[in-house]
């Protein structure tokens, strides 16, 4: 092999030569129309009515209810679900991806969301938009001021000019008591292109978010945790969060193995999902069911998987709750 007569060059985008446009010249493709009222609906799952009396039977104990999200429930319009759960102390975490939070900070001030990757990628107009930017302004402070992101961009729009705050699922976690963690790839989300991104602000606090993530599952025995839509995000933190819970519950002469897990997406999968699929199978790639179905309830726990969009299968669970009485 013939070595390099000299290191290869390093260089950075000078992301000041980004030219940034405001979100009135964006076409959303998403406005407040696509939010769902709160309404009854016939529960087709009965996974979802046993999930609903789990939820119950937590929040009598005090036990961990943990509420996972990927970028298509905001999306999805089913936020006064959310928040009603948040007001019945029904959830006590929402740990979610920088996309949800883009989503709910856009709704919260603009009232719009959502673009088309198709039709912005072709001139580089995709995410440049100079109000979403101020999400890295909220982070680099929280850094600054030991914030979790999750918690300072709730507060933010709990307590800013934000005309649409009713319809944000951070200041609604964040007025209710409920710890929103926020988990971060860097590169991954529209607001990290900007010229004002701090990838350091970023990993200080989403790192916090993470150590509060944990903190919560340390009170998961008896507890549920529930994946709507997120198949990287969710498994994986939740993974490395329960392994550290677990860890020193073992040296503490403890278990945390007598809980719940709900996940729901589109993919079809089996009906029985207590083993997981075999290296050769494709699905054993899907995070959600090998990590949060299968492994991680193996010792005493039950996983349960149901398949549907989210403005199905969010109001649905919300109804069985109803029925039971909250």
């Amino acid at each position: 092999m013939t070595r390099p007569s000299a290191p290869p060059e390093y260089r950075e985008f000078d992301c000041q030569r980004l030219r940034l446009r405001p979100l009135a010249e964006r076409r959303h493709d998403l406005d407040l129309g696509v939010l769902l009222p709160l309404e009854l609906r016939p529960v087709e799952h009965e996974a979802l009515r046993i999930v609903a009396r789990r939820l119950l039977e937590a929040r009598g104990r005090g036990a961990a209810t943990v509420l996972m999200l990927g970028g298509h429930v905001p999306r999805s319009g089913v936020q006064r679900y959310l928040l009603d759960w948040f007001e019945q102390g029904l959830i006590t975490g929402m740990a979610v991806n920088g996309a949800v939070v883009i989503h709910d900070f856009e709704l919260a001030l603009v009232g719009g969301t959502t673009e088309s990757v198709a039709r912005y990628i072709r001139d580089g107009q995709f995410g440049m938009w100079q109000e979403t930017g101020r999400l890295n302004d909220i982070v680099t402070h929280a850094a600054r001021s030991g914030l979790g992101l999750g918690e300072a961009v709730g507060r933010e729009i709990a307590l800013g000019d934000y005309p649409h705050k009713e319809t944000s699922l951070l200041a609604g976690a964040w007025q209710n008591g409920v710890v929103a963690t926020v988990h971060v790839g860097i590169g991954h989300d529209i607001t990290h292109p900007h010229p004002n991104c701090d990838g350091a602000a970023y990993g200080a606090t989403s790192q916090r978010d993470f150590l509060r993530l944990a903190a919560l599952l340390e009170n998961l025995e008896g507890g549920v945790v529930m994946n709507f839509g997120s198949a990287v995000m969710a498994p994986e933190v939740y993974l490395k969060a329960l392994s550290m819970v677990r860890n020193v519950a073992a040296v503490e002469g403890r278990s945390i193995n007598r809980f719940t897990t709900l996940v729901c997406d589109l993919k079809p999968l089996p009906a029985t999902v207590r083993a997981e699929p075999g290296r050769e199978n494709p699905d054993y790639y899907f995070r959600p069911w090998k990590t949060m179905l299968a492994r991680t309830v193996a010792d005493g726990g039950e996983g349960y998987y149901v398949q549907g969009r989210h403005d199905q299968t969010i109001p649905q669970l919300w109804s069985a709750l109803r029925e039971d009485g909250t």
